[in-house]
């Protein structure tokens, strides 16, 4: 099942186990069975402290529990967690088998202390190449490894189709607890502990309101925010970050490829490094935090205040907005009602729970152009519509387009309603621009990739907006308001891409630090 070096790094991995692990498989005789067979084999010749046994009786085959004997602690995977889901699958032997975790030990002490009634059951729904599911999975997995009142498994929503339709999954990775819908899309671990730990808010909004001022602060933790707030750190300034989530958009992208000296990455593995480096310098990180208001310093060299959607505000010298965008929305009836019903955003991770269906892309740009080409390959029909009269997709792209036998081009069409029968999508309606005529497309799913939307409402009335929503900035990263400044995709600055935008944030620190030498000539600095 696995190769030479899978099996090499599969081995000194297990070489941390602390203590006896026993896996138990639950299969049947169908080939998917007989893959997880050999894929256990493969972990108990990597480690004589790894046993397995065949005779499991969950329901769902195959699926294998990993068991620490004479314990409740345990991780299921029902299906094989195979490609994203692999490192899943390491660290839950490594966990299981007592190798202490890398997660803050507040963060561990949190879920161990969590006051639960009953059990908390969850199931996680993910796809094999859903990269937002790992996080979701592995959080999930170390909680029910730390609090034996929580029970987690993992399940390959494409293995398990019949189990997906009737549960009606139509997005991953999508989370049950307790048999109820709990949360679709990315979480880590402290987001899902905030949402279970009803205290957790106003303890940490207590926290973040007892600080004082800081020299820089950087609202949002994406590509601009991480290289602002090293850069910032760097002249040993007080620094801090404000983010949503942090390392922002990036998460939400699969294959990055043009990244300079790095010929091939992924989203979250570049998030997790930005994120390390940045620990790497004295840097408070106030993470799960929404900014919902700015206001200006009253006086030039005073302190500019962000409140935050906790309750909690931070106030800073200077201020560095990189707050990032987020997919653009058809705007049309029927989508708000289905999304995740059938509407999805990212192809990578929900096309699986669409084999052999009928979709639709929207959008004619490199995003739709190249998610129609990896849809078609998994569905039965895909039907990509552009608003303009013609593809505005780089050359090589289209090429490849065409020549699939499943995929019809719809140039000149808008979008005008998502239909469905109030559980799922189940038509699309386009108009026809040229001819003004109405069209409806019978189909299961609709994912959208019309570009980007600037996280600037909250800025609205404060600071100068472009006509887009986009932060004006001048070639300083300055705003409107003084001691404000911003960067990344948030901003005017043309061509939204991760190495423009760490550019842009290194930039906008070495201002704000050239403002306070100027304007407010903090006490570390003067000195």
């Amino acid at each position: 099942m696995l190769d030479d070096g899978l099996k090499a790094q599969l081995k000194g991995y297990l070489e941390n186990l602390r203590t006896p692990i026993e896996l138990i498989a639950s299969i049947d005789d169908s080939a998917k069975s007989r893959e997880l067979v050999e894929l256990l084999n493969d972990i108990v010749a990597a480690s004589d402290k790894v046993s397995l046994k065949t005779n499991g009786a969950d329901a769902r085959k195959p699926s294998f529990a990993i068991v620490r004997p004479g314990s409740d602690i345990s991780v299921i995977f029902a299906g094989l967690p195979m490609g994203h889901e692999f490192t899943s699958l390491v660290l839950a032997l490594l966990q299981v088998g007592g190798h202490p975790p890398r997660v803050e030990v507040d963060v561990i002490d949190q879920v161990k202390a969590l006051e639960i009634d009953g059990e908390l059951r969850f199931e996680t729904y993910f796809s094999l190449t859903c990269q937002n599911c790992p996080d979701v999975v592995q959080a999930l997995n170390l909680m029910s490894v730390l609090n034996p009142k929580i029970k987690h498994v993992a399940i390959d929503g494409a293995l398990f189709q019949a189990e997906v339709e009737a549960r009606q999954i139509m997005a991953v990775p999508t989370v049950l607890l307790n048999g109820e819908a709990f949360s679709q899309g990315r979480m880590g671990l402290e987001e899902i502990l905030a949402k279970i730990d009803t205290g957790a808010h106003q303890r940490e909004a207590a926290k973040i309101n007892a600080k004082s001022e800081f020299d820089v602060l950087v609202v949002g933790g994406g590509p601009a925010g991480a290289s602002a707030a090293i850069y910032a750190a760097r002249k040993g300034i007080r620094t801090g970050v404000v983010a949503e989530r942090f390392g922002g958009q990036v998460l939400d992208t699969m294959a990055i490829e043009n990244f300079i000296s790095v010929s091939h990455t992924e989203g979250p593995k570049l998030a997790a490094s930005l994120e390390q480096h940045v620990k790497e310098y004295d840097v408070d990180i106030m993470n799960l935090q929404r900014a919902t208001a700015l206001i200006p310093a009253a006086l030039p060299g005073g302190l500019t205040e962000i409140k935050l959607a906790s309750g909690a505000s931070v106030k800073a010298r200077t201020v560095i907005l990189s707050t990032g965008a987020r997919w653009r929305q058809m705007g049309v009836p029927g989508e708000e009602e289905y999304r995740n019903k059938g509407v999805a955003y990212c192809p990578h991770c929900d096309g699986p729970l669409f084999k052999g269906k009928r979709v639709s892309v929207i959008g004619g740009g490199n995003s739709g152009v190249e998610a129609a080409i990896d849809l078609a390959g998994i569905v039965a029909q895909v039907t990509l519509l552009e608003f303009a009269p013609e593809l505005r997709a780089d050359a090589v792209l289209q090429r490849k387009l065409f020549s699939l036998p499943n995929v019809t081009v719809i140039l000149n069409a808008a979008t005008t309603e998502v239909h469905g029968d109030g559980a799922k999508v189940t038509a699309l309606s386009y108009k026809d621009r040229i001819h003004d005529i109405e069209h409806r497309i019978e189909l299961e799913g609709i994912f959208v990739q019309i570009g980007l939307l600037p996280n600037t409402e909250w800025l609205k009335g404060t600071i100068a907006l472009s006509p887009r929503g986009e932060i004006e900035i001048n070639a300083r990263g300055e705003t409107s308001v003084p001691g404000v400044f911003a960067a990344g995709d948030a901003t005017t600055v043309p061509y939204k891409q991760i190495v423009i935008a760490m550019g842009e944030g290194s930039k906008a620190a070495l201002s704000a630090f050239d403002h306070l030498i100027r304007v407010t000539a903090p006490a570390d600095i003067a000195a």
